[in-house]
């Protein structure tokens, strides 16, 4: 077990007082058998009014209603969290699923939903063509056609981080053979998709004490990943970024359909046009113990 904690500073600032509308915050870690939350603190500046509810997929979602103008924006957070998740995870898949193609149950299939359904267009069917690449034969080893598109992703994608906002379609990934996290999770999870499988993106933070691992160049940084739902298993974790199977070294936050769903802080302002200057995001994961 690791015991961590996380230091999380969005600063937003402009050149004049802006009316800040309501921002959604997804900041706050999503506890599991492999962690635990310990402790969380929120501030933001300016004074404002937070309220938390579960959205739709069970993140904790904190929405902050502010008062006053102001031309500067900070929220922060400082969590402390034990993480317990194994380095090399052994996953105990059913015996319905071990070979690919299977068929998910009726009320797998039902509460799946969206999570089946690919989010972008793919009107030449490339992503499908190269998803089929790695299906080495009918049926083949579920847990292995995974692992091999998870590697075949960061064999073909060079990860190149990007400050700006959104997200490459898969498609646009395919073509450019660049991507950040967020857009390699993306890939990942729309070509799994388009071979019948359930998968949502998951967005956290990435501890890398060793930075051995690619997407930050510190101890620690926000991070985007995948998850696949296989009966008997559960959810696996899948890292495309990394290579990585399993959470060891991952802290979720929060899991969602679409990239667009658990963005970090989320939300708009009032003013004029040329108002907004800069946005600055510092990232910290140390360990306690």
């Amino acid at each position: 077990m690791t015991v961590l904690e996380i230091h999380h500073r969005t600063t937003y600032r402009y050149n004049r007082p802006v009316s800040l509308r309501p921002h959604e915050l997804m900041l706050r870690p999503r506890e599991s058998r492999e962690l635990r939350l310990r402790s969380m603190n929120l501030t933001i500046d300016p004074a404002v009014v937070v309220t938390w509810a579960h959205d739709v997929a069970g993140n904790m979602l904190a929405t902050a209603n502010f008062q006053d103008m102001s031309d500067t924006l900070i929220i922060e957070s400082l969590a402390e969290i034990e993480l317990d998740a194994v380095e090399w995870p052994v996953f105990t898949v059913a015996a319905s699923a071990i070979h690919y193609p299977f068929q998910y149950s009726a009320d797998e299939w039902t509460d799946l939903g969206g999570l089946t359904a690919p989010q972008y267009l793919d009107p030449k069917g490339r992503l499908r063509a190269w998803s089929r690449t790695f299906v080495r034969g009918i049926p083949t080893d579920t847990l292995a056609l995974l692992k091999d598109i998870n590697a075949g992703v960061p064999a073909l994608v060079s990860y190149q981080g990007r400050d700006d906002e959104g997200t490459q379609s898969p498609v646009r990934t395919l073509d450019r053979g660049w991507g950040s996290c967020r857009d390699m999770a993306v890939l990942f999870v729309e070509a799994v998709r388009s071979l019948g499988f359930g998968a949502r993106i998951v967005s956290g933070y990435l501890y890398n004490p060793s930075q051995e691992f690619t997407g930050t160049s510190g101890s620690g940084s926000t991070h985007a990943w995948a998850e696949v739902y296989v009966p008997g298993a559960g959810w696996i974790t899948f890292d495309p970024t990394n290579r990585g199977v399993g959470g060891a070294n991952l802290i979720p936050v929060a899991v969602g359909r679409d990239i667009r769903q658990v963005m970090p802080v989320a939300g708009a302002f009032v003013g004029m046009n040329d108002a907004f200057v800069a946005m600055a995001v510092e990232v910290t994961v140390r360990s306690l113990a």
